[in-house]
């Protein structure tokens, strides 16, 4: 049985490292917001900082809401522990605590990103370089996981893993959806209007879904379409259903490997289940928000559930 420890650390270096990613998504969404609405500029950064979870603590050194401090902030501030370089360094740090469970090519790949993202942010990133960079950090960790993936024994290591990204994903996709209709749409006249159609798919975009997206609904920028591909699509990547269906899965095979079911089984199963009831009516019915707002604080639930039945310490 994989010790406790390692077991953290594996599950930690990859909700780090999908944070890193995720948070490159967040910056890349309120960047394209934030230049569709240049007056409104300053409400759709600090809703970003809301969905992020890290608003109040951007507050306790920050009075303003600009592109620069703010990207700053999510992409460099070492004193924010959810910045990009934050989440690569402490996904480093597990990485090397659990480097003998990881294959040399993932462990390369991972100090190869660290390396070069050190490089890339080590001096404030002007508005006009930001796309690239944000680009480079999602590469970069696209790397990583394209290492891990490809030279991996699909073993217990393989499944706390998996269950780190998907947790982080999860999470992540709820707070991107969040920021739309949250903070982010200035009224109800907006709504099925150009701009909230824009808006729509500024999020589809920051979640690398705007093309399949229109794969599968030839492009009609439906809320209720749109919203049901990000929560009910059991084969979009980073909806919320696919990612309880790996957390769910990875669980089972720890089930199977170590002979004994936890109350983190039965959490992640009732809520895949409810998942699959629930129709995007029903959502929309309880209200958005709500729905995300639940969601979130069940799957941070879920996570410590998971460290506590696999005694990470």
């Amino acid at each position: 049985m994989l010790l406790g420890r390692s077991a953290n650390g594996l599950y930690w270096m990859h909700r780090y490292i999908e944070r890193a990613e995720n948070m490159a998504r967040l910056v890349d969404t309120g960047l394209r917001l934030a230049l569709t609405q240049t007056g409104m500029a300053a409400d759709e950064w600090a809703s970003v900082l809301t969905s992020a979870g890290v608003r109040n603590l951007f507050e306790q050194d920050h009075d303003t809401f600009d592109t620069a401090t703010v990207t700053n902030f999510l992409l460099r501030d070492l004193k924010n522990p959810s910045s990009v370089m934050s989440s690569m360094e402490t996904a480093r740090m597990n990485a090397r605590m659990v480097r003998t469970a990881l294959t040399r090519e993932t462990w390369e790949s991972v100090n190869e990103a660290w390396m070069a993202l050190t490089r890339m942010l080590r001096r404030p990133v002007g508005e006009q370089d930001l796309p690239l960079v944000l680009d480079a950090i999602k590469r970069e960790t696209a790397l990583i996981r394209g290492a891990f993936h490809g030279t991996m024994l699909r073993n217990e290591i393989f499944d706390f893993a998996q269950i780190g990204t998907m947790i982080e994903r999860a999470d992540n996709t709820a707070r991107i959806l969040d920021v739309k209709y949250y903070v982010l749409l200035p009224s109800v006249a907006w709504v099925g209007s150009s701009l909230d159609n824009h808006q729509w798919q500024t999020i589809l975009r920051s979640v690398s879904a705007l093309r399949s997206y229109r794969w599968t609904y030839e492009g009609d920028y439906q809320p209720t379409n749109i919203a049901h591909y990000l929560i009910l699509n059991r084969r979009m990547p980073r909806s919320l259903i696919f990612c309880y269906q790996g957390i769910n899965e990875s669980l089972g095979y720890l089930a199977d490997e170590y002979g004994v079911r936890h109350a983190c089984h039965e959490m992640a199963s009732a809520k895949l289940e409810k998942l699959r009831s629930a129709s995007i009516t029903d959502v929309f019915d309880e209200g958005l928000h709500e729905f995300l707002k639940d969601f979130i604080r069940d799957t941070g639930a879920l996570g410590d559930r998971i460290a506590a039945d696999f005694r990470f310490y």
